[in-house]
């Protein structure tokens, strides 16, 4: 670290305080990077970066044989005369006077260039590290003064103060030291920069203006508080030289045709219905050659599937001119008397998705693209298309992200708002979780519905919360197309060459209100004045191509006409009824599992139960440990006993059951993926399905992907502490294949409401709204146990008023137990799982009751663990011949068929519906009226258990031990009946 301290000695003395840290470096020796602390300026050198010289030869040639000492000097003290020692470790301690530091002898100085005192060798250092200090300066904050608003009337970080260590005026070179005079100086520059194309050296006054045209213009970069300075040093390399922003006359054209289409593709829709809502482009037409600039370059980089999200402005956009989806399509989805298709409620046309596969004509290979289905909860699908990502990279053994990849278009004031965001940025790096890189597109508008961003976010710009995972943030003025096609193209090749996110920051505007009938001077009165003034981009660009000649009039006038044209005969075509079919917007197709008419190729479920080997195979395995040296912890050594020994009892507790579930399906080449927070062990230390040894760090095991040789792989991954992102996460992976079994387990079953958005906007309606099919399983733990209100109902009313009864493949939602995980009243014989064997809707009373029915006094159905607390208080009353209890283990859909041949079954008893939670939740106003329609209001049911409460249960141990009390008291009253008539 010495070689620097003599610079850092330097900067000490003008009042800058330094902190060395190790960095990267050329030859000789290791570098050292000083962060200025006080200033927030940084500089970096090393042995290998060149000094500052003077433009007179005399001083030239003086500074160089300084410069050629100091590194001398670095490299080993002995290397240079005492005296330059004595000077340089001066400099080091931080004397500046010149009466404090030993000058170098001037016979040496004379031998080179003639006498130069001490100041003039303190100079030349001091200029060297001025110099390099500007450069940094505008690497790290240049963007802050860059030019950005369309409009010109906002600043895009919500600031119009310029950085004071910003070269804006000629009278600011006082601050590093610098004046008028040196700008005509010749610098070295150091290796940290691109700004000299292929020289070495510049005036100071080109270096400014290499720096302002490179990070001030219409395109401002964040990247320095990106920790690696390979990733840092290829920004630099594609910003900073000079003609790095160069189109071809081809490339021009090209770009003016997608500009025509995005820009006529709104004007139609205008023109052809005037008083619908479609939330156009109009202020950001540069989107769709934006989106295709990336497509394009992805496709050439080797992608062939890309799976897209976005909001809903510009939709209808994107899915004419980027997915190509079919206008007349579009165009239907405008007809008034357009009725709802059969197979659901339908949605708004800017809601809907759609999959293509076509040949991408730049690249002439084959692409498949996928908008996701979102609904107006704005960022709600970010996770959900990461997890359709990553299924698609999974099920194509795509490890890297070389094959598939995912996009996502956001609005600016969402962006910075919405939890979600910050969310799936977390998931980005997660090896269970990453797609190896998204690349972000914000459509910022500079405002949200009617809010100023200056009351919007507190953030400088709404793509802060990038900077959490060192994404890089390009910056651009959307009404330079040549400048954003730019950053689309080094953000697509940032993508594949390191994996990782990067956003895009489209400032822009918005030419009409928040939707075409809204009136934005309400609220906006000066920008909407200014953006009525604006000409539009496509105004601009091509006066600017027809001026340098790229284009002419004609040729611009043609290929309009030609788009007008298309969209003319879309619409006529459009009036074909045919082809206003919701299945044309389906974003996941399953084509293996439905037939030709949409249904499901199997409607019939089959038996489940397994072979005796297969369980007892299952069994040992989940009971021992594959790996040969393993360390196993105690406890788990225990655990894994304990299961031994209920396979040699053919027995099974639910995490052996679980094992058993999981292993048959691997067996059956069904992949299984479990996630959600702590599932590798489970929440209650049960499930165990990674082993970790106790003397290795990171060596672990999981048997289950042990059981076969030739099985399909399980993955059981641990998540962030998300709900909301994790649960998106696996629903869009569950939606690329309906071959899998994608479960997500809450830590808690009331931890779903924090991603109650997901359950609400995509798993309940997601079929009836988007024909989305999906078989994700929520298991949620749930059971009154005294554990206080947080930690004990996983609310099963909300999701039983979702449900609609239909027998078919659906999302399944299991309220998991936590007292019977290891409750030997709830353990299972292996001849219930034995081949001919299936899953149970209900599962009828068990005993003496069941042996004479007509002399049973009561029947009370019930669900989840009370069961167990009912079926033990009838045992100490002895009531076992008197009393049935029957378990529903499928409410939903409900099992009329079953619960009508118990209730005749019994028809002497009278009839209860008995459960643990409060009234007002739980099943009972699910179950009841579905109850009357079995009885046809021949008799009654009661209701017995707590009663109506807001909270979901008591925090008093106490308090829960009475309600329990009361209720069982009332369930075995046999004589006053006390509860409650349905």
């Amino acid at each position: 670290m010495s070689q620097f301290r003599a610079l850092a000695g330097i900067l000490r003395s003008r009042g800058w305080q330094c902190l060395l840290l190790p960095g990267g470096g050329g030859g000789g020796g290791p570098a050292c990077r000083s962060v200025l602390a006080g200033s927030a300026r940084s500089c970096f050198a090393g042995p290998s970066a060149p000094t500052a010289v003077n433009s007179s030869s005399s001083t030239s040639s003086s500074s160089s044989y300084v410069e050629e000492m100091y590194f001398a000097w670095l490299e080993d003290p002995t290397n240079v005369h005492e005296s330059w020692d004595t000077f340089f470790r001066h400099a080091q301690a931080g004397a500046v006077s010149d009466g404090a530091v030993e000058g170098p002898p001037s016979a040496l100085l004379q031998g080179r260039a003639g006498h130069q005192t001490p100041s003039m060798a303190r100079k030349v250092v001091e200029d060297h590290l001025a110099v390099h200090t500007l450069i940094r300066a505008y690497q790290i904050r240049g963007h802050h003064v860059a030019q950005l608003d369309p409009l010109g009337i906002l600043e895009a970080d919500l600031d119009c103060f310029v950085p004071s260590d910003l070269i804006t005026t000629i009278d600011k070179l006082g601050f590093y030291g610098l004046d008028e005079s040196d700008l005509d100086k010749t610098f070295r520059l150091p290796f940290t920069t691109f700004i000299g194309g292929g020289d070495t050296t510049l005036p100071l006054r080109e270096i400014i203006r290499r720096l302002e045209t490179s990070y001030c213009g219409h395109v401002g970069v964040e990247f320095m508080f990106i920790n690696s300075v390979e990733q840092c040093q290829w920004i630099r390399g594609k910003f900073e030289p000079p003609g790095a922003m160069h189109f071809t006359s081809a490339e021009k054209r090209t770009l003016l045709a997608r500009l025509v289409r995005s820009t006529r593709f709104e004007d139609f829709l205008a023109r052809k219905w005037s008083s619908e809502k479609r939330f156009g482009l109009e202020g950001c037409e540069v989107l769709i050659p934006a989106l295709k600039m990336i497509i394009d370059s992805s496709s050439a980089a080797g992608i062939d599937s890309i799976i897209m999200g976005m909001p809903h402005r510009g939709r209808l956009n994107v899915l004419a001119n980027v997915i190509r989806k079919e206008l007349n399509q579009i165009f239907c989805q405008f007809d008034p008397k357009l009725e709802a298709a059969d197979e659901g409620s339908g949605d708004v046309k800017y809601h809907l998705g759609m999959y293509h596969e076509r040949i991408n004509r730049e690249t002439d290979k084959t692409l498949t693209l996928s908008l996701m289905a979102n609904p107006s909860h704005l960022e709600a699908v970010d996770p959900v298309v990461q997890g359709k990502a990553k299924a698609e990279q999974f099920y194509r053994g795509d490890s890297q992200g070389k094959k598939v990849m995912s996009i996502l278009i956001h609005g600016d004031a969402a962006f910075a708002g919405q939890g979600v965001v910050y969310e799936t940025f977390h998931l980005s790096e997660l090896p269970s979780y990453t797609t190896h890189g998204t690349i972000h597109v914000v459509v910022n508008n500079q405002i949200g519905f009617t809010t100023d961003p200056r009351v919007a976010r507190s953030s400088p710009y709404p793509t802060d919360v990038a900077r959490v995972v060192n994404a890089p943030i390009f910056h651009v003025n959307a009404d330079d197309p040549e400048a954003v096609m730019h950053v689309c193209r080094v953000a697509a090749e940032w993508r594949s060459t390191f994996n990782k996110d990067v956003v895009i920051d489209l400032v822009s505007y918005r030419r009409f209100g928040h939707n075409e009938m809204d009136e934005p001077m309400f609220t906006q009165p000066l920008m909407y004045k200014q953006i009525r003034r604006q000409e539009d981009v496509l105004k601009k660009y091509s006066d600017k191509l027809i001026s340098e000649g790229v284009v002419t009039l004609q040729e611009f006038e043609e290929e309009v006409a030609k788009y007008d044209k298309i969209c003319e005969e879309a619409y006529t075509s459009s009036k074909d009824e045919k082809i206003s079919h919701i299945r044309h917007w389906l974003d996941s197709p399953w084509p293996d599992f439905f037939t030709a008419e949409g249904e499901p190729k199997s409607m019939s479920c089959p038996p489940t139960g397994l072979e005796e080997g297969v369980l007892q195979h299952i069994g040992l395995t989940a009971s021992s440990v594959p790996l040969e040296g393993f360390n196993l912890h105690p406890g788990v050594s225990r655990i894994l006993r304990g299961r031994s020994e209920l396979v040699k009892a053919r027995q099974m507790d639910w995490a052996l059951g679980e094992y058993m579930a999981f292993g048959s399906l691997l067996q059956e080449g069904v992949h299984v993926r479990l996630s959600g927070q702590d599932v590798e062990r489970g929440t209650f230390s049960h499930r165990h399905h990674v082993l970790h040894d106790q003397e290795v760090d990171r060596r672990f095991c999981v048997p289950m992907n042990h059981l076969w040789s030739d099985q399909a792989p399980y993955t059981v991954c641990n998540s962030s502490l998300s709900e909301y992102g994790v649960l998106g996460f696996e629903l869009g992976f569950a939606m690329a294949s309906p071959n899998a079994l994608v479960l997500w387990e809450a830590q808690f079953g009331d931890f779903h409401n924090t991603a109650q958005c997901i359950i609400d906007q995509f798993i309940s309606p997601g079929q009836a709204k988007w024909v989305r099919n999906n078989g994700i399983v929520l298991l949620l733990p749930h059971g009154m146990e005294g554990m206080g209100p947080e930690h004990s109902s996983a609310r099963p009313e909300r999701f039983l008023q979702m449900s609609k009864d239909d027998p078919d493949r659906f999302p399944l939602i299991v309220f998991t137990p936590k007292s019977l995980l290891r409750l030997p009243d709830a353990r299972s014989s292996f001849d219930e799982l034995s081949k001919g064997t299936r899953f149970k809707r209900l599962i009828p009373n068990e005993g003496p009751a069941s042996e004479n029915p007509q002399q049973v006094k009561r029947v009370i159905f019930c669900t989840g663990k009370v069961y167990y607390e009912l079926a033990r208080e009838r045992k100490v009353l002895n009531l076992e011949g008197e009393v049935a209890l029957i378990r529903l283990e499928q409410i939903s859909p409900f099992p009329f068929d079953l619960v009508r041949s118990e209730v005749e079954r019994y028809s002497n008893a009278e009839l209860v519906w008995c459960q643990e939670e409060h009234k007002n939740m739980g099943y009972y106003d699910y179950v009841r009226p579905r109850f009357l329609t079995v009885v046809a209001n021949q008799k009654p049911i009661w209701y017995v258990g707590r009663d109506p409460a807001a909270a979901p249960a008591t925090g008093n141990k106490a308090t829960h031990l009475n309600e329990l009390r009361r209720f069982m008291d009332t369930a075995f009253n046999l004589g006053v009946f006390q509860g409650r008539k349905f």
